[in-house]
């Protein structure tokens, strides 16, 4: 099998590599002066089992669409099956029509990713679980959840906790991780005035004295998990810490996290963490290459990537 990479993750491709003992295919990606963009693949692919390595993270666009260019020069140079490995899958809170006269740009860009040529998708913790129905084409959405469960049992075994869902929208992963790791569960109440914004009402569950674990699958702005930290302290609870799979992190939101009373926020690598994020003091990430790269070592071999799951 090969291994492309593109621009938007090139440690985590390069870990991915690592884990399944082969080199990334040499492939340019690069830009015109105009920006436009153009791939060459510098070696045969012809009939070959071949891999995109791409999040569709900031800036969204360009690495979309350096997704579908290097899947475009992949068909075109006769690869045998391309699968598109995206561990962050951009555009994924847009999959339903939210107001009137609004698009489902989720489903738009899953027809973008089919028409380019791609056979199959692998993503990690997709923000809504439907989105896998927007692709004709067979869609593994991994979870994050066994190697978050790991670093919480490392870190956090001999402490009575409480797994926290952020709102009422995430209870379903919260009670995954409590059930994996036997702790009760508690869920945010919050009330949302506006796009950006969260205001906390109210806590359901008992977290006095309990080090509370809150859990979602991407983290943006931060506002809404500084606001549960407050809420849940004020409630009794010993601290609070986020394992968060997505470290969206855009605008101010590392500094409002470094600034909070978050003990800890912990996010993977699924998209490439800036210095802001490497340097702060309370975030620290943790690496999802072994993972994703051994659904890719059972993609190749047509073994089952559901055990992954467990």
């Amino acid at each position: 099998m090969k291994l492309v990479a593109g621009n938007s993750n090139r440690p985590l491709a390069g870990a991915i590599a690592e884990y399944l003992k082969i080199p990334l295919a040499r492939a340019q990606v690069r830009r015109f002066a105009d920006a436009e963009i153009f791939v060459e693949i510098g070696e045969n692919v012809r009939g070959e089992d071949t891999f995109i390595i791409q999040s569709t993270s900031s800036p969204t666009n360009d690495h979309l669409m350096e997704l579908l260019i290097i899947a475009d020069a992949l068909r075109r140079a006769s690869a045998r099956r391309i699968t598109a490995v995206i561990p962050y899958f951009g555009y994924a809170r847009q999959d339903r029509k939210s107001a009137a006269r609004t698009p489902i740009s989720a489903k738009l860009v899953a027809n973008l990713i089919t028409h380019a040529g791609v056979d199959r998708v692998l993503t990690l913790d997709l923000h809504a679980g439907q989105i896998q129905g927007f692709f004709d084409i067979p869609t593994d959405n991994l979870f994050g959840a066994p190697v978050m469960v790991r670093d919480v049992k490392e870190r956090l075994n001999d402490r009575p906790k409480v797994v926290v869902s952020p709102d009422v929208g995430g209870v379903v992963r919260a009670r995954a991780l409590a059930k994996r790791i036997d702790a009760p569960l508690a869920i945010v109440d919050k009330r949302r005035e506006r796009p950006g914004e969260s205001e906390v009402m109210n806590i359901i569950g008992d977290v006095a004295g309990l080090s509370c674990i809150l859990v979602d699958d991407i983290v943006d702005s931060g506002g809404t998990l500084c606001n549960a930290a407050d809420a849940l302290l004020a409630q009794g609870a010993a601290d609070v810490r986020a394992y968060i799979t997505h470290g969206v992190l855009s605008g101010g939101a590392v500094s409002r996290i470094a600034h909070s009373r978050l003990r800890e926020l912990v996010i993977t690598d699924s998209i490439q963490p800036t210095e802001a994020v490497k340097v702060a003091k309370n975030i620290r990430v943790v690496s999802i290459a072994p993972l994703m790269g051994e659904a890719i070592g059972r993609t190749a071999t047509e073994s089952s990537v559901s055990s992954l799951f467990d």
